[in-house]
């Protein structure tokens, strides 16, 4: 798990460094009642306080967040009309899509939050926008002598075990598997997550730091990983097991076969306006904030995380490892579709097993 007090450290350096005028007042004047706003997210408090208090300083506009580990859409369900939610915000496609689909967010028309974020990473109707992107890359062993890998290579026999690979049933591995059927139809799809599965070097499990762990440890060779952790283990202490993983590995943009987008499949943080939004104008303020040039340059600074707008600068850890993204055009709405399958998909093969 992320230590907690580095990422507060980092994010606070990073929000100094995007706007130090923002916090050059000593403390944030007293609130009037209609300037607040009540944020219910799923994101570590850590990683979003830093954007909370740049949003707060620039606009005096109070956020009470609320952090809700499990279950956002039910607990927004059953507080119906009397919810205080005014933005909910998520990572994970999957789990913003919940929502949009449990009628708990409402449509939200924004010049600004459309001409930020693509199209393909955003709600048509407005009832969702992502904020920030990871890319599921692939870790490979830096003396492998490979520069580039599609999805579809991790089932090649080539590579029979060499691959690691958290469990197939998270969610960061069922939204790719969700691609992979959108892209290919659900037949390939299966045919490809039982080669995947033939060329595991061991049991589909731990997290994805802990595929650079096993490449150094000389257990497999590649695998599928989120580019936010190359950030966090490169930037870790010298000497720290974090730093040795980090050191030990190169990074690899795949794409998919035949090409059909030449992109990367991404995944987000994003939010939403509550259906029930006391305080509606101020929900739209915060997410237009949240696109805005300073707040994406916080997203990357902060959390190695990859922003929705465009021409906003990388982290340099991410810049020099990975380098810019071309993402995968297909709508996150395509994908999202897809989820059920995926998952079915998953205990069909035996992936975890």
């Amino acid at each position: 798990m992320t230590d907690r007090l580095g990422v507060q450290g980092r994010a606070a350096r990073a929000l100094l460094g995007v706007s130090a005028a923002w916090l050059a007042a000593a403390a944030l004047p007293a609130f009037a009642a209609n300037d607040e706003l009540t944020l219910y997210t799923t994101r570590e408090p850590a990683l979003i306080q830093p954007l909370i208090t740049a949003f707060s300083t620039q606009t005096n506009i109070k956020v009470n967040t609320v952090f809700v580990k499990d279950g956002l859409l039910e607990r927004v369900k059953a507080e119906g009309a009397r919810s205080p939610a005014d933005v909910l915000m998520t990572v994970d496609i999957g789990n913003l899509m919940d929502l949009v689909d449990g009628g708990v967010t409402q449509p939200v028309k924004s010049a600004a939050l459309e001409s930020a974020i693509p199209a393909n990473l955003r709600g048509a109707d407005g009832q969702w926008f992502a904020l920030s992107l990871r890319a599921r890359v692939l870790y490979a062993d830096k003396n492998q002598p490979i520069t580039s890998l599609r999805y579809e290579d991790l089932a090649n026999p080539k590579w029979k075990g060499k691959v690691c690979i958290r469990a197939g049933q998270h969610p960061y591995n069922t939204a790719l598997i969700a691609s992979m059927i959108a892209h290919d139809g659900e037949a390939k799809t299966e045919q490809w997550l039982r080669g995947v599965k033939a060329n595991l070097a061991r049991k589909a499990t731990g997290g994805d730091r802990d595929v650079a762990r096993d490449i150094l440890g000389g257990i497999c060779d590649i695998g599928l990983a989120n580019s936010y952790y190359v950030g966090q283990m490169k930037s870790a202490k010298e000497g720290t097991d974090a730093r040795k993983w980090g050191d030990a590995i190169k990074v690899i943009r795949p794409t998919f076969a035949g090409g059909k987008s030449g992109g990367t499949h991404v995944n987000i943080s994003g939010a939403a306006v509550a259906k029930n939004s006391p305080q509606r104008a101020n929900a739209v303020k915060l997410l237009e904030f949240l696109v805005s040039e300073p707040a994406q340059s916080l997203y990357a600074q902060a959390n190695y995380e990859y922003p929705v707008r465009k021409g906003v600068a990388l982290d340099p850890i991410i810049g020099e490892t990975i380098g810019e993204l071309k993402v995968d055009p297909l709508p996150l709405t395509d994908i999202a579709k897809y989820r059920k399958q995926a998952s079915a998909l998953v205990d069909k093969v035996g992936f975890d097993q």
